[in-house]
């Protein structure tokens, strides 16, 4: 299906902010659908250019209310209607005017009753919305109903006047609060003279018990006290006056309230304004919970590498004592290892996810490989690894190292001065080939039966560990180690 933007350039000349206002509208127009429990559906006139009377409309966007059942079991979105098919469309776009029908007409099985209101921008109409309710299921409003009702008209009537939605709004209508989540309703003074249930149970949460209505909404907060980081006193006046589009946020010691002021206007006169209320306590524990975690691991990680080098200094520490010379290379070569594994506990202890950028462990381990190393050697990479999990980096860095260091002491230890390692990535794929211009392999050498505990070690995590596959040979002068393995 196409994009809003998509219908708009396929079947408008409306300009990129003509185009960015009608966007704007449609990401915030949830709100008009829960107010006037209503469905609505934009449309948008099929033009031939910028000045030709329009051929029809097409439905470009629509909504369900969350707050009544629909009228609409398919979607409209693509559909198209011709000029004069729908005759109060066509006068709301001629006439830049709010049309409203008193009577309702069958449509189907259901009585809808329909008003069209024209979206302004500027001096121009840009489309129209259809606001559709069934007239069946409609009774004697509640208190709560009605003033939905009244705010909904008066935001239709922003909208018809092209001050609706508010231009260079700050706030993301995505997580902002929704009708349901409680609204409050303020007069031009910033007094209260409407709350729903949903908005005094939130209020009650952080401390205020008693009758709301008829207070003032700045006050209010201002009497809740106010906690570490929070606006002072004369600050929620100004917040919660209504004057302009806002977006707070109250921690009190009983919870947490996201807050959301929206101004009502008429004409170029303000009316009041409404503020929508979402207690948002549980869900702030959990983003505490999740930093806490994340710090938790972070710390974890941390420890775990700096008990493998107090490990790794342990045996460096015996093996200087060990006369023995065959268990002093043992026990060097041990080192080696468990600082493998180290680089990859540092490099989650700094990252704050839980998988490890894979070239910055393979930097620190040829650095390593290279300053141990007597002779001088180029070394040479090609492509990258990118990012594993913990468990696969901790492997991979095992088995790069022991093919690395056996390149290094066995391969170039006396002749060649070449070292390359070249990654491939086709997918979730990898082919990682270690490559060096040294001695080569002994005659019949056979990885499955060779001594060396380095390469078994290699050969064991590629297998186990890495589900991958291991193979040694030589290619002309280079004398190749190639690894392969894929990961989810």
């Amino acid at each position: 299906m196409a994009t809003l933007l998509e219908l708009i350039n396929d079947n408008s000349k409306l300009t990129p902010s003509e185009a960015e206002h009608l966007a704007e509208l449609v990401a915030e127009w949830r709100l008009i659908a829960d107010l006037s429990f209503a469905d609505l559906v934009l449309w948008l006139p099929i033009r031939k250019n910028d000045k030709s009377w329009p051929d029809g409309y097409i439905a470009i966007a629509q909504i369900r209310p969350t707050t009544a059942a629909t009228v609409f079991s398919n979607d409209l979105i693509g559909s198209t209607i011709n000029w004069g098919q729908r005759p109060r469309i066509d006068q709301a776009l001629s006439d830049s005017e709010i049309v409203r029908d008193a009577q309702p007409e069958l449509v189907g099985e259901i009585m809808i009753k329909e008003e069209s209101i024209p979206v302004i921008f500027g001096s121009k109409t840009l489309a129209v919305i259809s606001r559709h309710r069934n007239s069946d299921l409609m009774r004697m409003p509640s208190k709560l109903e009605l003033n939905y009702r009244e705010i909904a008209h008066n935001i239709f009537q922003m909208i018809a006047e092209g001050n609706f939605p508010i231009r260079n709004s700050i706030y993301s209508s995505e997580s902002a609060p929704r009708v349901g989540d409680g609204l409050i309703r303020l007069d031009i003074n910033g007094i209260i003279f409407f709350a729903s249930p949903n908005a005094r149970s939130a209020l009650s949460r952080v401390g205020f018990q008693s009758e709301i209505e008829q207070k003032n909404l700045g006050e209010v907060f201002a009497s809740l006290g106010k906690g570490d980081n929070q606006p002072t006193d004369e600050s929620w006046q100004t917040l919660l006056s209504g004057k302009q589009l806002r977006r707070a946020e109250y921690e009190g010691t009983g919870g947490v309230i996201d807050l959301l002021v929206i101004p009502l206007t008429k004409g170029e006169d303000r009316v009041g304004a409404i503020v929508l209320l979402h207690n948002v306590t549980e869900l702030r524990n959990r983003d505490r919970a999740l930093v806490t975690k994340d710090a938790t691991i972070k710390e974890i990680h941390h420890r775990v590498k700096n008990n493998l080098q107090t490990v790794s200094a342990l045996l460096r520490l015996q093996s200087r004592r060990v006369e023995d010379p065959i268990a002093s290379a043992a026990l060097s070569e041990a080192v080696r290892r468990v600082a493998s594994i180290a680089l990859v506990h540092e490099t989650l202890s700094n990252q704050s996810t839980e998988s490890v950028e894979f070239d910055q462990v393979f930097t620190q381990i040829i650095k390593n490989a290279m300053d141990l190393n007597p002779r001088k050697i180029k070394f040479v990479k090609t492509g990258e690894f990118g990012s594993f999990d913990s468990k696969t980096a901790t492997a991979l860095s095992l088995v790069i190292t022991e093919l690395i260091h056996n390149a290094l002491e066995h391969g170039l230890a006396e002749i060649g001065d070449l070292l390359e390692v070249e990654i491939i990535k086709t997918n979730n794929s990898y082919a990682v080939t270690i490559n060096d211009n040294g001695a080569g392999l002994p005659d019949g050498f056979n990885l499955e039966q060779a001594a060396n505990l380095g390469l078994q070690i290699a050969n064991t995590l590629t297998k186990n560990e890495l589900n991958g596959g291991i193979k040694l040979f030589r290619s002309g002068q280079m004398t190749k180690a190639e690894v392969s393995f894929s990961v989810n």
